[in-house]
């Protein structure tokens, strides 16, 4: 199982830690943040213990509206579940009576400036990027018109060449090479890369070049979700390039359904326009419109 500790929590959002300073080591293996509430008046059937537990100021001012027996009572009954930490927003103070338990319990107890909706989006989305189910495939990632695009094909088939002159009519590279892919939904995969290779582009007979440098920061996204699986492949003479591909086609990647165009290589042909015509005709396809559909309905009116 995946999992990132709680000082990755720490340092990505310069949190303030106010006690359990020696179990930052402490494992987050779940996505969402919880908010606790009915938890406070002693329900915990269905408590998420194993999330980061987030204190906004309805939480904190409930809290301190209590006696300090009834304050004492409800606060030992969470920290017994030991949850990877406490988060408290708004910088709220008046805390030495959560942090005795934190202490007490050894649990990381946490503190932000952020407003607490905010601040829960943002580590919701953080944790749901850093614990995704992911797999790395070799290809070209490229982000189109602010659509995303994996290029797959055999070593040598020009993959980073079609990149390079994507970037260069001001299209965005994410990676070369390796592509890791993420599974950040049932429906959302997240195409990025894996670091080493961050703007780097592999070009034969040239080597390798930093895109950010030489084309300027405009060149590279950091990631991007994937909606078209493109698969360069040599020409073959006797096959059939004018199929209207009534029925699409799709790749399985974690059991996300991508769909999936084969285009094919020839010298002069422009492969970068046709990326560019998928990808604009992806994204009409979203809005509603398709041109085989309408291409049928006007052959079928031509033979009403």
């Amino acid at each position: 199982m995946k999992s990132v500790t709680v000082n990755d929590l720490v340092k990505r959002f310069s949190l303030e830690v106010l006690a359990g300073h020696s179990e930052l080591h402490r494992p987050i293996t779940k996505t969402k943040a919880h908010r606790p509430g009915l938890e406070f008046v002693g329900y915990f059937e269905y408590f998420p213990q194993a999330h980061v537990q987030l204190l906004g100021r309805k939480e904190i001012t409930y809290l301190h509206k209590l006696s300090e027996n009834e304050r004492n009572l409800h606060i030992g009954n969470i920290v017994k579940y030991h949850p990877p930490c406490f988060v408290v927003t708004r910088n709220q103070e008046g805390l030495k009576y959560l942090t005795k338990y934190c202490e007490e319990e050894r649990i990381p107890l946490l503190r932000t400036s952020s407003p607490t909706s905010k601040f829960q989006d943002l580590v919701d989305l953080f944790l749901s990027k850093s614990l995704a189910q992911e797999i790395a495939v070799h290809g070209v990632c490229v982000n189109v018109s602010g659509i995303g695009i994996l290029l797959r094909g055999k070593s040598g088939v020009g993959k980073s060449e079609t990149a390079h002159t994507l970037i260069r009519r001001g299209h965005r590279l994410v990676a070369d090479d390796i592509v890791v892919l993420k599974k950040i939904s049932p429906e959302t995969l997240l195409g990025t890369h894996n670091g080493k290779t961050k703007e780097f582009l592999a070009l034969r007979s040239v080597g390798l070049i930093n895109v950010s440098r030489l084309y300027g920061r405009k060149a590279f996204q950091d990631e991007t979700r994937i909606v078209l699986d493109i698969e360069l492949t040599k020409w073959q003479e006797h096959a059939l390039n004018n199929d209207l591909e009534l029925e699409p086609t799709f790749t399985d990647y974690m059991d996300i359904q991508i769909p999936h165009i084969e285009i094919q290589l020839q010298p002069g042909r422009d492969v970068a326009g046709l990326i560019e015509a998928a990808a604009n005709s992806w994204y009409l396809r979203q809005q509603g419109y398709s041109a085989v559909e309408e291409f049928m309905q006007r052959l079928q009116s031509d033979t009403d």
